[in-house]
């Protein structure tokens, strides 16, 4: 399998290159040369399949013959230790549960496998590599935990000073070894551009080996097509249309589902449910796409203003307008209906949802004025103890630190305070 660079200004490149480099030389998106779709009767047949052996046959195309079939069955057994559960909410709404894994957020699966892709791949290297992400809250800490430890990998975590909650800072900051955090006093925007500064500076790339673990990196991304298959897995029984409601920021879980439906997986329709940061239900609206500063909000993973990956999805879609608006539909929700759904959620259905599948919620009740009996998944991304300040004045009511949380609260917190692109610059020839 190949990939090329979506400014389609650099060469292509094997699967194990993309992994290393995250973006091509020409600082555009890796996406697959080919994409085809699996055989019909592995997706009428999806239950007879375990989860590892689900992940294996929609995965195996895209990496080609990198990774020894033993090995990329072993990586993935090792990423899917954990549980993708379907719960019930109302009537034909269901959740799927993507928070079973180290650092209870849907992001430990793509962190996981890329983690250890990168291990293999870097196993017989002397030179060191070194992953730098910007986080708005979970990819920090999942990239922390999937990486602790690899050998030859150093971790740079850039993170939105005051706008995590408690438990991402103590995921990101605390764990030591290969792993360093960076707060930036500014937004995540601001950290995102100082990690596409640091891929545009010729000599910073001339002294180190830089890679991204963000969702651009297609290792980071790939795996997000999982969740869709396992979820289809348990519903495909009751033989209606699903239509998925995922919470989304960067847009790289929804534009996996979209890739996921590209192989053949029987989705009817997305719906990319957001806050405040509205850029892609306006481009649904006006045809215009506009990047804007990304706005605070209690969905803080979310708080996006220029989504990295929907360059990827107008790909899939052939930059055809009309077909992308047939699949997707996109809708804003405040931090005041967020709450009241939250608190709907918890009162009427007795779930305890974190902001962000609150608004995953919400995404599904807009969408079934028009679509009253559709069967509706809506992804929730991270358990509701990582956003307690949110969560329990809205329903009340003290949330338990599950085993994952207790391992790290108590922590001391390590980071370094930066405000500008030289101050990264300087830590990384530095340290």
């Amino acid at each position: 399998m190949n990939y090329y660079s979506l400014n389609n200004k650099a060469p292509k490149v094997s699967f194990k290159e993309a992994v290393i480099r995250g973006l091509a030389p020409d600082k555009g998106l890796y996406f697959p040369e080919t994409i085809t779709p699996l055989p019909k009767d592995f997706i009428e047949n999806i239950a007879n399949y375990s989860n590892i052996e689900i992940a294996y046959e929609v995965i195996k195309q895209f990496v080609g013959n990198e990774i020894p079939e033993s090995i990329l069955k072993e990586i993935i057994s090792e990423t899917l230790c954990f549980d993708f559960p379907i719960v019930d909410i109302e009537k034909e709404i269901k959740t799927l549960e993507l928070f079973h894994g180290p650092t209870m957020a849907f992001k430990d699966v793509g962190a996981r496998f890329m983690a250890r892709c990168l291990g293999y791949f870097n196993k017989n290297n002397s030179k060191e590599v070194t992953v730098l992400v910007a986080t708005s809250g979970d990819t920090g800490g999942a990239v922390a935990s999937g990486f602790l430890g690899v050998d030859k990998v150093n971790v740079v975590i850039l993170y939105p000073s005051k706008k995590v909650s408690e438990v991402q800072e103590k995921q990101l900051t605390t764990l030591g070894q290969n792993i360093k955090a960076l707060e930036v006093n500014g937004t995540f925007d601001d950290c995102q551009a100082m990690v596409k500064n640091a891929f545009l500076d010729e000599e910073l790339l001339n002294r180190m080996q830089l890679t991204s673990a963000n969702s651009i990196n297609i290792a980071r991304w790939l795996p997000q097509m999982f969740y869709f298959f396992f979820a289809y897995k348990q519903l495909e029984s009751q033989n209606k249309k699903i239509t998925f409601s995922v919470p989304s920021g960067n847009y790289g879980n929804i534009c996996a589902g979209m890739l996921a439906k590209k192989l053949g997986l029987p989705i009817h329709q997305f719906i990319a449910s957001t806050n405040a940061n509205d850029i892609v239900p306006q481009f649904l609206i006006t045809g215009e796409y506009h990047a804007k500063p990304s706005v605070q909000t209690i969905s803080n993973a979310m708080d996006v203003g220029d989504p990295s990956n929907f360059i990827r999805i107008q790909k899939i879609y052939k930059n055809n307008f009309k077909s992308l608006k047939k699949d997707l539909l996109s809708y804003s929700f405040t931090d005041y209906q967020t709450r009241e759904a939250m608190l709907y959620l918890y009162e009427k259905c007795k779930y305890i949802a974190d902001p962000h599948g609150a608004v995953g919620y919400l995404g599904i009740k807009a969408y079934r004025k028009e679509i009253p009996d559709a069967l509706c998944v809506f992804m929730e991304t991270a358990h509701p103890v990582k956003f307690l300040d949110v969560v329990e004045p809205v329903i009340g009511k003290t949330i338990e630190y599950p085993e994952q949380i207790k391992a790290v609260i108590d922590r001391k917190k390590k980071s370094v305070l930066i405000s500008n692109y030289d101050q990264l610059k300087s830590f990384l020839l530095n340290n």
